[in-house]
């Protein structure tokens, strides 16, 4: 389920850059980028309210930040859980 949804979400940013560039003819994809756009604000308003769980990435924190820019509770909820588990253990 999870890699479907941030399958779908790539596919949107694609279709909307392709939408931009003037890539896709005229139809129904026209306003794709306004989806794309809605999305890119609410994963940022995501970041900021989520960012103690953003900074739990294991990795670099840029690429956690990118992932939680591109994908948001898909990238930070797992984290979430994860220390959640963590915490209950011990």
């Amino acid at each position: 389920m999870n890699f479907a949804l941030k399958a779908t979400s790539i596919a949107i940013y694609v279709l909307a850059l392709a939408s931009l560039a003037g890539v896709l003819p005229r139809g129904g994809l026209d306003r794709v980028w306004v989806v794309a756009a809605m999305l890119l604000v609410v994963h940022t308003l995501e970041l900021v309210f989520m960012f103690k769980k953003v900074r739990l990435y294991r990795g670099p924190f840029a690429l956690s930040v990118l992932l939680t820019l591109l994908f948001g509770l898909l990238h930070w909820q797992p984290l979430a859980d994860a220390e959640a588990r963590t915490q209950a253990r011990g």
